[in-house]
């Protein structure tokens, strides 16, 4: 994980304003939010195992699943996750379930992001910076 310093940092904002704003230029709200924090994610690749520009943030006012939610920006920052080729050797199936969970477990889930990413990491959040700031 890299952390990237910006100007983000402390601001709030309505979430429904931000998915608006952000959705279309390529991050998605990442599926390990609760209903007093998430992140904004963008992925940068996918080819070895998955480059994320992550943006965290926190609800200051109402649940993250409410109307009207604001919420605060916490400092971004760059993850990558490694996975293993091929099929998971610990691969189950649970006695009612009736199907087989065959995706592959993270070989290195906190990987050390390569350097060609961190750049383009604070690229983004100059955009990212950007069109905040503009709109």
């Amino acid at each position: 994980m890299i952390e990237i310093s910006s100007s983000i940092e402390g601001q709030q904002y309505q979430l429904y304003k931000l998915e608006q704003l952000l959705k279309p230029l390529g991050y998605s709200i990442g599926g390990n939010w609760d209903y007093d924090h998430g992140y904004f994610d963008y992925k940068i690749d996918d080819e070895v195992g998955y480059e994320y520009l992550r943006v965290p943030f926190t609800s200051i006012d109402g649940q993250l699943d409410s109307r009207g939610a604001t919420v605060e920006f916490a400092r971004p920052f760059l993850l990558s996750h490694k996975y293993q080729r091929g099929l998971d050797d610990y691969a189950s199936t649970g006695t009612f379930s009736g199907s087989v969970n065959q995706f592959s477990e993270p070989q290195d889930p906190d990987a050390t992001v390569p350097e060609e990413y961190i750049e383009v990491g604070r690229e983004l959040v100059k955009e990212l910076e950007n069109v905040l700031f503009s709109s």
